[in-house]
């Protein structure tokens, strides 16, 4: 019997890659990659179409004959996620997609009633509200964690001025509030969200967190691991002076202090996470050991 198709948009971003990955070793789904620059890619995807999050027609076209969609925007590379979460929706919609799941994240400004601004959170969760109202057959929405990816990537050891590799960051070191996993592993997620529709697909949210951690606890697994890190604390508005773009991340870290990552009452939503994945989540000190 033919497989059914996933649409995979952002193939080669984290997310996506992880999505195509676990659907591919899955088995079950013939995986379509959706990307700008089809000539570009280098995944596992079985096909590979042009379609772009700012084009309705191109994204159409890339979804035509899919059973299911996954749709991740990247707040990070200027994108506009309710505009581009519009056309996503029209765009699975007008191909008759049956099960469309969203990447999204807590709605900062909610939870806090005002007190946070963090848009690269509550961009996506605004999206929400649109994807129940399109009336797809099935939708789900995943929400992914701080990744592990980001201690060595975006929010990776610095250079401190006593000459130590370390963070420098407005939280306190021990405070176990941050939510973290491999985000590849938001694949298994995904695809076992494909594969249960019956479960998740009435609108259940999904969050992939394999631990709540401290950056005591990263420095710690770290250390296990040889690697010698240093933390210093700086108030959320001194911080907030050090870069461009800063002052999001000093709200992002005082949104954590006060309702951690995942928000307040978040335990359902990961334990279903954790159900319904393909498989078991990889823990910080195993990512460090694969990836020193």
């Amino acid at each position: 019997m033919e497989k059914k198709i996933i649409a995979v948009v952002g193939a080669t971003g984290l997310q996506g890659k992880g999505v195509v990955d676990a659907l591919k070793k899955e088995g079950s789904f013939t995986v379509r990659a959706i990307t700008r620059n089809p000539s570009n890619y280098q995944g596992n995807a079985d096909e590979v179409v042009q379609g772009d999050l700012k084009d309705l027609d191109s994204l159409t076209q890339a979804f035509e004959g899919a059973y299911g969609v996954f749709v991740v925007t990247n707040f990070w590379e200027g994108a506009d996620e309710k505009a581009q979460g519009k056309i996503a929706i029209q765009a699975a919609k007008n191909a008759k997609v049956n099960h469309f799941i969203w990447s999204t994240l807590p709605n900062v400004e909610k939870i806090s009633n005002g007190k946070f601004e963090v848009p690269h959170f509550t961009g996506k969760a605004e999206v929400d509200q649109l994807v129940i109202d399109a009336g797809f057959e099935n939708y789900t929405f995943v929400q992914p964690p701080f990744y592990f990816q980001n201690l060595t990537g975006q929010l990776g050891a610095q250079t401190q001025q006593d000459g130590s590799l370390g963070w420098t960051l407005p939280i306190h070191v021990s405070k176990k509030v941050i939510h973290m996993a491999d985000i590849h592993d938001l694949g298994k997620v995904v695809a076992g969200a494909f594969l249960n529709p019956e479960k998740v697909g009435k609108g259940i949210y999904l969050a992939l967190a394999t631990e709540l951690n401290s950056f005591q606890d990263v420095i710690l697994a770290f250390k296990e691991n040889g690697k010698e890190y240093t933390f210093n604390e700086v108030p959320a508005e001194v911080f907030s002076t050090f870069f461009e773009g800063a002052e999001e991340i000093a709200q992002m870290f005082s949104y954590f202090d006060s309702y951690q990552y995942m928000g307040p009452d978040s335990s359902e939503r990961i334990q279903l996470a954790n159900e319904i994945a393909t498989e078991e989540f990889k823990s910080l000190k195993d990512w460090i050991k694969e990836n020193k």
